[in-house]
This record gives C-alpha cells, sequence and structure tokens, in this order.
C-alpha cells in the first residue's frame, strides 16, 4: 500500500475574484491524486475508468438534486458552469469569457464563450444561461446554485452571446454562487429526469435509474480532451460492497471512504492508494437557541466545555478530520483558529451550569436518526457530559421523524448534524435556520460582507462573525472530516478534495 498525503489548500470562494474582462482561457484542472502513472506502465486513453460510489442518483434532474450521485457524475463532466472554483481557491471563468460590473454593484454583465455546443449539436445561448440560473433560482437551497443566489433579482439575456444579472443588493460573491449553477440546454427535448444535455466533455451515455451512469469522451468538445474514453460511475448500497469492488479490482476509484477503519483495511494492499483529501464537512453538537435550556449562553458554554473535541474526532477518525472552534473549515479564506475558545474544562462546565441556576446538572434528550454515522460520537459526548453532572439521553428516531424535530418544526434541544455545504457559517444570520441563533450585529456583518468591493473586506467581516459565535457557544463545533479517495496504483490525475459533491473524471488516467 502505498499512501498519498496532500496537505489542504486554502480555498476562498472569492479568492483571484476577477470583476473586469476574463481571459477565456481552460480553468486549472482538479488535482491531489498521483500526476503520473506508476514506473515501467503505459497510460491507456481508450481503457475505461470505472468509479465507485455510495451516492445512488434517483434522477438526473441536477436542479432539482442535491448531493446525490447526479451531480457527482454530471457536474464538471456532462454540465459546465460560468465559472468554476479551482483546487487552489481562484474562481476562474468557464463558460464566460468576460465578467463586468456596474459601478454601484448591483449590474453584472456576463459574456459568453464562443463557439460552444451542446451535445445535441445546439449552441450556448444566452437563453441557455438564464434558463439554468432561474431554475436554480426555483428550488430549495439545497440544489446546486440555489442556495448562493438570494441577492439576485432577475436575469435577462441581452442577445445570444450576453447575458445580465441585476441583483438586489450587491454581492461580491455572485461568480463564485455561479460556479455552482450548471448550465443546461433549455431546449432539451426529453425527460431532464433519465436525459441529460450539456456542454462538457463527456456525453451522457442512455441511462436508466437504478443503473450505473456511463459517460462517454466528447469528441466534440470545446476544450482539451477528455484524458480517457469512458467513465463508469457505479453505485453501491453499502460500504463494504464498495470496499469488496475495490479490493477485487472491480473498480478503479471510490470517491469517498466513510470511516478510518475502512481506509487502514485499504492501505494494507499494496495496489491501493489512499489519498487524504480536504472537505468542507463538518460535524456539529446543534443547539437549539430558541429553547430552554439552550437559549441560556452560560449553558450552551458548559456543554461545549464538558466535550473533548479532540477526543472526539480522534475516535470517530484516529489520526484524521481536524477540530474546529467555528463554523469555517480550514479551506475558507476567514479561517481561524478559535478552538481556544472552546476549551475542555469540565470543572468549568460544573461552574457555568450552577450559574445558569443548574447547580444539580441538567437532563436533555439528544436525538438521532436510526442508523446515524455519528452514533459513536454521540456516545462518547453522553458519557463525557456526564462527568460534568450533565445526562445527555441518546434517542434514535426515524430519519423522517428526525427531519421534522429538527428541520422543519425546530422542536427539539440539541442533536447532531452533519453539514456538507459550502459557507455554512452565513445561515447564523438567519434566525429561523435550524440553530434558531438570533443575532442582530452577526446578521448584519454576514448582510455587509456581500456589500464590500474586495475578498480582504468580505474576510474581515467573517472572521468577526465566526469569532463571535464561537464565544456565543452558538453550536458545539466538533471537527472537519477529512476526504478519503481511495483508487488503484494504475490510475493517476484524479481528484482528492471533497469541495463539493462533484468528481472531475476528464483528467483521469488509466495505466496497463
Amino acid at each position: 500500500m502505498r499512501t498519498s498525503r496532500i496537505a489542504g489548500i486554502g480555498v476562498g470562494l472569492i479568492a483571484a475574484l476577477t470583476l473586469a474582462a476574463c481571459a477565456p482561457s481552460t480553468p486549472d484542472p482538479p488535482s491531489g491524486g498521483p500526476e503520473q502513472p506508476p514506473e515501467g506502465t503505459e497510460v491507456d486513453p481508450m481503457a475505461p475508468v470505472h468509479i465507485g460510489s455510495l451516492r445512488a442518483p434517483e434522477s438526473l434532474d441536477i436542479a432539482a438534486d442535491d448531493e446525490s450521485g447526479a451531480i457527482e457524475a454530471l457536474i464538471g463532466n456532462v454540465y459546465e458552469t460560468l465559472f468554476v472554483v479551482t483546487d487552489s481557491g481562484a474562481v476562474q471563468p468557464l463558460l464566460a469569457a468576460g465578467h463586468e460590473r456596474s459601478e454601484d454593484g448591483l449590474t453584472h454583465t456576463f459574456a459568453l464563450r464562443p463557439d460552444v455546443a451542446f451535445h445535441s449539436g445546439d449552441p450556448l445561448v444566452a437563453d441557455d444561461v438564464v434558463d439554468s440560473i432561474e431554475r436554480a433560482r426555483g428550488t430549495t437551497p439545497a440544489s446546486p446554485g440555489g442556495a448562493g443566489l438570494q441577492a439576485v433579482d432577475s436575469v435577462v439575456a441581452l442577445d445570444d452571446d450576453t447575458v445580465e444579472i441585476h441583483l438586489v443588493r450587491p454581492s461580491i460573491s455572485l461568480a463564485a454562487d455561479l460556479a455552482r449553477v450548471p448550465i443546461a440546454n433549455d431546449r432539451l427535448d426529453g425527460d431532464r429526469t433519465t436525459t441529460a444535455d450539456g456542454t462538457g466533455p463527456y456525453t451522457l451515455v442512455p441511462w436508466e435509474p437504478g443503473s450505473e451512469i456511463t459517460l462517454e469522451r466528447n469528441d466534440e468538445y470545446w476544450g482539451d480532451a477528455a484524458e480517457n474514453e469512458r467513465v463508469v460511475f457505479e453505485h453501491f448500497a453499502d460500504a463494504t460492497a464498495l470496499g469488496n469492488a475495490l479490493l477485487a479490482g472491480d473498480i478503479d476509484i471510490a470517491t469517498g471512504v466513510a470511516t478510518p477503519g475502512a481506509a487502514a483495511m485499504f492501505e494494507a494492499d499494496d495496489s491501493l492508494v489512499v489519498s487524504d483529501g480536504t472537505s468542507t464537512n463538518e460535524v456539529v453538537l446543534a443547539f437549539n437557541n430558541r429553547v430552554a435550556p439552550f437559549d441560556d449562553v452560560r449553558v450552551r458554554r458548559a456543554v461545549s466545555a464538558a466535550i473533548d473535541d479532540e477526543a472526539v474526532r480522534e475516535a470517530a477518525w484516529g489520526d484524521r478530520g481536524e477540530v474546529i472552534g467555528s463554523m469555517v473549515p480550514p479551506t475558507d479564506a476567514w479561517y481561524e483558529d478559535l478552538s481556544g475558545i472552546d476549551v475542555y474544562d469540565p470543572d468549568q462546565a460544573r461552574d457555568l451550569l450552577a450559574e445558569a441556576g443548574y447547580p444539580d446538572g441538567l437532563t436533555f434528550t439528544l436525538p438521532l436518526p436510526t442508523g446515524s454515522d455519528h452514533m459513536t460520537d454521540a456516545e462518547l459526548i453522553r458519557d463525557q457530559l456526564a462527568e460534568a453532572g450533565i445526562t445527555a439521553e441518546v434517542e434514535e428516531v426515524a430519519p423522517d421523524e428526525w427531519h421534522r424535530l429538527v428541520v422543519e418544526d425546530g422542536e427539539y434541544g440539541a442533536t447532531l448534524v452533519n453539514r456538507p455545504g459550502v459557507r455554512d457559517l452565513l445561515t447564523y444570520g438567519d434566525p429561523e435556520a435550524i440553530w434558531g441563533y438570533d443575532n442582530p450585529e452577526v446578521a448584519e456583518w454576514i448582510e455587509q460582507s456581500e456589500l464590500v468591493t474586495t475578498g480582504a473586506e468580505q474576510t474581515e467581516l467573517l472572521k468577526l462573525v465566526a469569532r463571535t459565535i464561537a464565544e456565543d457557544a452558538a453550536s458545539e463545533w466538533l471537527y472537519v472530516t477529512p476526504t478519503l479517495v481511495v483508487a488503484a496504483d494504475t490510475v493517476s490525475g484524479y481528484p482528492i478534495n471533497g469541495l463539493g459533491a462533484q468528481f472531475f473524471a476528464f483528467h483521469i488516467r488509466k495505466s496497463t
């Protein structure tokens, strides 16, 4: 076994954003995995690459999908976006050839890259971009780009090659938000749930629900051709089946490994490479700041002080993952190590509880959806809290019931959540979010962070937000999970950073 340890790259969505004309060049390719084939082998560009995943799509309609296999397989491979956020953190143009912003920041004009065609042969025109953005705006925030477009007032096609977006307020993040909106052919004559017509380096082989997703190299692609002829995304019901397929050589790559125990098994196989990438996946003990006892900052601080975050991370991931002190992963430009604000101190926890009126401790229920990956976390947290006189009653409930309690009705006190989203820090400016955190100053800072004109200004405001919510113990942030990609040593050029649901396949090479 060979292990590739790649240091996390700081990824700020605002970094290198150019508001003037953008050079229409091909963006930097995703990276992280081995770039060179094994010594003594030759790359076979016709060899199919088999990619294993636990994300089985129910539909190929990416505008209505969330974090499933449709996004993983299609965005960046079949569908493209106006901009792309690279592994280095730069926001680079893709289908956009130019971007101009008005002096007041409310009007953004985008010129489209010329001579781009969809797989059906239809040319890319501004109406396709308008339709794609409007579809993203019309979905829930779980859709690829819908969550980042709240500032958009209208989208219009000035001509076939130019799109104009009008905002209700300035948004420095607009280009980065558009990097999450896939552009589809609005003239598509077919069912969007089973067909796809994009501009990307691969075309979709006819697909039926429940089957694998097969992509073939698009020989008419406007940019650099994919470095493999065919990619097959195979979906597995559980991690055991996925692991067995890897060990048997039935697949070449697994897009993510869920546990360090599984990683250790693969590390024992000399024919496999385990690569550690970065992620935006935060594991959080969420407090409902709306309800007692968690409406009292002293209680929240007490519970936080009674939990040894480092021990929880180690129990879950061994020497992998990273403790965080606020809702900012190390890949964001506004990251600071704030773990010193929340120090493990059971004695301080008891003192804070007494000060809050609970000298004999307190009891609360900790609901988790049945089959949760975080049961080990919950049990360790329960035992740690008991040492400080706090009783957490871990209760398994049906996933639908958990969703109703936590997300829909807010009828919970505390629970464990796994947040894979981008820039979740901003949700603390919304009192209606699941945290129930209501701080007008924080909401104002978040709003102002979109009105500034430089990334440095935004970074300073969001650092202030992160520190404030940490001092308020708005949640108990535990750790960021790693992204573990396992691959046969015969493949190279694959991405390893889990900074979104996509898995870019066009740079992968297979050797024989």
